[in-house]
């Protein structure tokens, strides 16, 4: 299988983002156990106009994420992996199993408690370092297995945004529910039928969409994906690209070295003392664990087996079932989604966010760890 220039360019900015990833989330968990640490943590919790520093960065800046995820989304089903039905339903059964089975496991040990909300933790999948340990891996994995690990990692972040848009609102104010409904109308107009081709009037739109669903209850996040689908896509023309491509293009750089980075460093500011370490084989911590570590493998290995045993998807070219095994373990590292669908779930409590990161923060790396030492224990084949 030949990857295409687009994914190969993805796959850079994917990786060199998870590197810088690392980087900040290594710098913000120094700081806030430093001497400096309260002011570090202050910091982030300190106003800046309506909203504070973190809440720009969560509820703004994340919007910009997840229009990328939603842009990204529009291209695989036009032109990419989910375009064809066979395809697409391989990666659609792995993140399916991936999020239910996670969710489970969170729920055995949680429900009737207070961290029952904590249930969509586990289901998340973050893209740049499950794509940066593959990378790493080099010719020792097929190159179908790094497109498979993508497709269903943005079906998960899609499953992972509903989950948001249903499980986690506030208080809903109709009124402005309206608003952003009647936004998404006259954005969808604008593509269909007048194919307004300008990005200007759907950045415009989507501005004020952002606005009204932030005043309306529903995590504004939500405002990314919903303006990346009224977006005109159109495959690619010699010399000329849609408005979807060019922003899709655009924002690449932009999130992977700003928008996640600055996640980073404002949510991974975890105090580790006794007390923390002690929660996490507490019912929050090994649901969270466990649902990563175990569920995601499990999840989508099982899922995959079904697919392909009733007939209804095939394996990619040189995947083999082992392969799915270790597309499973690195499904576990959660990061960028577990931590925002944490501060999401646990709000008003900040030791329970706390030591939901922390649970998220070692789960994720043994996973990747265990990804990586088991699909460089297969035993690599010439591949096609």
């Amino acid at each position: 299988m030949r990857l295409s220039g687009s994914f190969l360019r993805f796959a850079r900015s994917e990786q060199f983002g998870g590197v810088l990833l690392i980087v900040c989330t290594v710098v913000s968990l120094v700081l806030a156990n430093s001497a400096a640490g309260a002011h570090w943590l202050a910091f982030w919790s300190a106003d800046l106009g309506p909203l504070t520093v973190q809440h720009w960065i969560n509820d703004a800046l994340m919007a910009v994420f997840f229009l990328l995820i939603g842009l990204e989304l529009e291209r695989e089903l036009f032109v990419g992996e989910l375009s064809n039905r066979r395809k697409a339903l391989l990666p659609a059964f792995a993140a399916v199993g991936g999020m239910i089975v996670p969710a489970l496991i969170h729920v055995l040990f949680n429900a009737g408690t207070a961290t029952a909300a904590g249930f969509g933790i586990p289901m998340a999948t973050d893209i740049a370092f499950a794509l940066g340990i593959l990378t790493l891996l080099g010719a020792r994995v097929p190159p179908a297995l790094k497109v498979f690990v993508v497709a269903f990692a943005v079906i998960d972040d899609l499953g992972a945004i509903l989950v948001i848009a249903i499980a986690y609102t506030g208080n809903l104010a109709w009124g402005w529910l309206a608003g952003a409904g009647a936004c998404v109308a006259v954005l969808a107009l604008l593509n269909r039928p007048l194919r307004v081709m300008s990005l200007v009037p759907y950045l415009v739109g989507g501005a004020v969409l952002w606005v009204c669903l932030l005043k309306g209850g529903v995590h504004a996040s939500v405002a990314g994906v919903l303006l990346a689908f009224t977006i005109p896509f159109t495959p690619r023309v010699p010399g000329r690209r849609s408005p979807s491509q060019r922003l899709e293009r655009a924002l690449h750089a932009p999130v992977a070295y700003g928008v996640l980075p600055l996640f980073a460093l404002a949510n991974t500011g975890v105090i580790i003392d006794t007390g923390a370490i002690a929660t996490l084989v507490g019912a929050n911590g090994l649901g969270i664990s466990l649902g990563l570590l175990l569920g995601k493998p499990l999840g989508v290995t099982l899922a995959c087996a079904a697919a392909v045993k009733s007939r209804l998807a095939a394996l990619p070219d040189d995947v083999r079932a082992p392969h799915l095994i270790g597309a499973g373990l690195l499904g576990g590292i959660g990061f960028t989604m577990s931590i925002f669908i944490t501060n999401l779930a646990f709000a008003a409590d900040p030791t329970v966010v706390n030591s939901s990161k922390l649970a998220i923060l070692s789960a994720s790396t043994l996973a990747g760890a265990a990804g990586y030492t088991w699909l460089r224990a297969l035993r690599p084949r010439r591949h096609r």
